[in-house]
């Protein structure tokens, strides 16, 4: 029988290969944008102690940023 932890990391790993299937047609701003969103949601949650709150806004806050980095294409 299958255990759940298992089934968790096959699950993640699935993931995450089609995550970043998902980004091959993005525009370089579109790829910063998103990179942007991912690390502002992660800062954003650490810093106000796991909160969802702080992950949203730190994502909305992160993706703006991100958007105005000048892509290195």
């Amino acid at each position: 029988m299958i255990t759940l932890k298992k089934l968790a990391a096959g699950v993640s790993v699935l993931a995450m290969a089609l995550s970043l299937s998902a980004c091959a047609g993005m525009s370089g701003q579109d790829k910063n944008t998103a990179i942007g969103a991912g690390v502002g949601a992660v800062a954003g949650s650490v810093l106000t102690g796991g909160s969802a709150v702080g992950a949203v806004g730190g994502a909305a806050v992160g993706g703006v940023i991100g958007n105005q980095v000048k892509p290195s294409n």
